[in-house]
């Protein structure tokens, strides 16, 4: 599967009523460890047919930031049934990403 880059618009869709585990990665263009661990996230994403990937830009949605107390990025979510089950922050390798789940 591809990344599906998500807004508030499709949130609720995408992620809250997803019925496979969700890895959300919380980025911004202008950081540099975002672009350091996006290969490893695309990767993922065409790898896994269990899981859903998605992407959310903290400055076009600030407000899922906000809700989520996004205060580094990367930050890495897994959302399982519409509840965080996991986080991280900062670049992981794909080993201890894959771990989240």
């Amino acid at each position: 599967m591809s990344i599906i880059h998500v807004n508030k618009e499709n949130f609720q869709q995408e992620v809250l009523q997803s019925d496979k585990p969700v890895l959300i990665d919380f980025w911004a263009n202008w950081c540099g460890p975002c672009r350091m661990i996006a290969p490893i996230i695309e990767e993922i994403a065409q790898e896994r047919e269990d899981i859903k990937v998605v992407k959310i830009d903290v400055d076009e949605s600030q407000e899922l930031a906000i809700q989520y107390q996004i205060m580094s990025i990367p930050t890495l979510l897994v959302v399982e049934n519409g509840k965080v089950v996991n986080q991280s922050v900062g670049v992981k390798p794909k080993d201890k990403i894959l771990e989240m789940f």
